[in-house]
């Protein structure tokens, strides 16, 4: 099936959706390391990269009504761009973009680009799902959003010989395996992957790094007529934005982060990126059993009157204190880590694995309004087994459907933006040692990049990654914002993010949970910076609109 997008002829993506949870979590960040030298011959670096963007062509965008429809309240058009960027004369692909035009014309600011998270996400689903920015933002710009190469519309990879095989893989994996058998298995399917993306896909790997990105982004800015770049961007959009600042510092108007990546470690240190998001995550996972206890009536996994699949006692009268809750959660992970636990029974009963557990939690602690408490109902049918509710665990575990071709974009541009060792046969060691910080959620970011080890990196390495000073050189600081407890992007670094941007602000939500703020306060000084370039004073923070479990 094929469907066309302003001129642009693709491969329908609406018939493949996962049952897995894993890649929720995906579009929050995982870590990646560069290959160019961090300070020695930057600038040299930076000029060549920004002259071979500057050599090539401005793409003409058409820009007509949405053919797709659920995009017809906006334009679209493609945008030809290099594939490599190193000849821009050479072959092309083609970007699928997007346009909501301002409300107010007359107050009309300029255009403000945004770019979806993962890497992976695309920019037209997510468009799809409502008004980009709502509020004076989508009154005062034109929004602008795409595809990021090999991804969605834009050159997707492909990985797999056909549908069946692509849903077969991904339904299949193990992530984290606990056992060894588990672990083999896993390893030969990060191997099986990583062959299968170079055989169906070998031009493109090569030319999807950040770097090609933020080079694009330079093109599309060109192409609406902007001297100056106005950009928002959110986890992994954070990182782009980043780049773009350090390659193209002077053409920035604006740069609005938030949910932040930690360009350093995501370049240089990718084992410690790893670990610095599964401690940051498993912060998180303690503030949810603490606020759970403190809420028991918002929280099942507080009322729960009994453990049926751990053997803890029935509870007292009160309930269940915080200081009981983490040994009930460890001892149900670990009869998890035994062996599946079966929910209901009958026909309808639903089995979970340790790894359909890890994930569903990666994925609902980053919504504390509705994933917190579907985690305190999801933990609660686990314990109590077959006399669980099937249905719900069914519906937690199905909210986490999503594309397959997601996962194959994502896990494409995190290996060509990143170095791991290079053996895949190692993962159950560092998992091992990870697991001593962080037992929860190690396994599952660390074994999301095993892939990367059985990567197909070209002959030449990649010449046009970039790893920093990550300075941004630009009139105006950028402006970023962080929740103090985020389960994908810690506060640890958007910190990091402001020392190594120099050139920026950070605002803390400081009773912020979960992943991307979405306060209050929080679109204020968004609109206020973008529209007026107002910075809010060193060190201001902001508080949540709600608390979890708030009812």
């Amino acid at each position: 099936m094929v469907t066309r997008v302003a001129g642009a002829t693709v491969r329908s993506r609406t018939a493949r959706r996962s049952t897995t949870l894993l890649v929720a979590a995906l579009i929050a960040v995982l870590p990646a390391v560069s290959g160019c030298g961090p300070v020695a011959g930057h600038e040299s670096a930076v000029a060549e990269l920004v002259a071979q963007a500057d050599a090539a062509a401005t793409p003409r965008l058409g820009w007509a009504a949405c053919a797709d429809p659920d995009l017809t309240r906006y334009d679209c058009a493609t945008a030809t761009v290099p594939l490599d960027y190193a000849r821009p004369d050479g072959a092309t692909i083609d970007l699928a973009v997007v346009r909501q035009r301002a409300t107010d014309p007359d107050r009309e600011v300029g255009t403000l680009f945004a770019a979806a998270g993962g890497p992976g996400g695309s920019g037209l689903d997510w468009a799809a799902k409502g008004t980009m920015f709502a509020g004076e933002v989508s009154r005062r710009f034109d929004v602008i959003t795409f595809d990021q190469r090999g991804v969605g519309r834009s050159a997707p990879v492909r990985c797999f010989t056909n549908d069946d095989d692509q849903r077969g893989f991904w339904t299949g994996a193990t992530i984290p395996p606990v056992t060894v058998e588990q672990q083999a298995a896993t390893e030969r399917a990060a191997r099986d992957l990583a062959a299968g993306c170079a055989a169906h896909s070998a031009a493109l790997l090569p030319h999807l790094t950040t770097v090609d990105a933020a080079r694009d982004l330079d093109l599309l800015r060109r192409a609406v007529g902007e001297s100056q770049l106005t950009y928002q961007g959110s986890s992994y959009a954070s990182y782009l934005g980043q780049v773009y600042g350090a390659l193209f510092g002077d053409r920035v108007r604006a740069l609005q982060l938030s949910s932040m990546i930690d360009p350093d470690t995501y370049t240089r240190d990718t084992t410690a990126a790893i670990l610095d998001t599964a401690t940051g995550a498993e912060n998180v996972l303690n503030e949810f059993l603490r606020l759970c206890a403190a809420n028991r009536s918002a929280c099942a996994f507080a009322e729960s009157p009994i453990s049926a699949a751990t053997g803890f006692a029935e509870r007292s009268a009160s309930g269940w204190s915080s200081a009981d809750l983490r040994p009930r959660y460890d001892a149900l992970l670990d009869a998890l880590e035994k062996g599946p636990v079966s929910v209901g029974s009958g026909d309808t009963a639903v089995r979970v694995t340790y790894s359909d557990a890890v994930q569903a939690q990666a994925l609902l602690l980053d919504d504390p309004e509705k994933g917190w408490p579907a985690l305190g109902e999801l933990l609660t049918e686990l314990e109590h087994g077959a006399s669980g509710d099937a249905g719900a665990v069914r519906a937690i575990l199905a909210a986490g459907a999503i594309d397959f071709d997601y996962l194959d974009s994502f896990t494409a541009i995190s290996c060509a933006d990143n170095t791991l060792p290079r053996r895949p046969e190692i993962w159950p060691q560092l998992a091992s040692r990870f697991a001593a910080t962080a037992p929860t959620f190690s396994g599952f970011w660390l074994y999301l990049r095993q892939p990367c080890a059985a990567w197909p990196a070209p002959a030449t390495g990649y010449p046009q990654r970039y790893a920093g000073p990550w300075t941004l050189s630009s009139d105006k600081p950028a402006l970023l914002i962080n929740n103090r407890f985020d389960p994908a992007t810690p506060l640890l670094f958007a910190q990091r993010a402001q020392q190594a941007m120099v050139n920026a602000r950070l605002v803390v939500i400081s009773d912020g949970y979960g992943h991307e703020p979405a306060d209050e306060c929080t679109r204020h000084l968004r609109e206020r910076y973008l529209i007026d370039l107002q910075l809010p004073a060193p060190g201001a923070t902001c508080s949540a609109d709600s608390a979890p479990f708030a009812r």
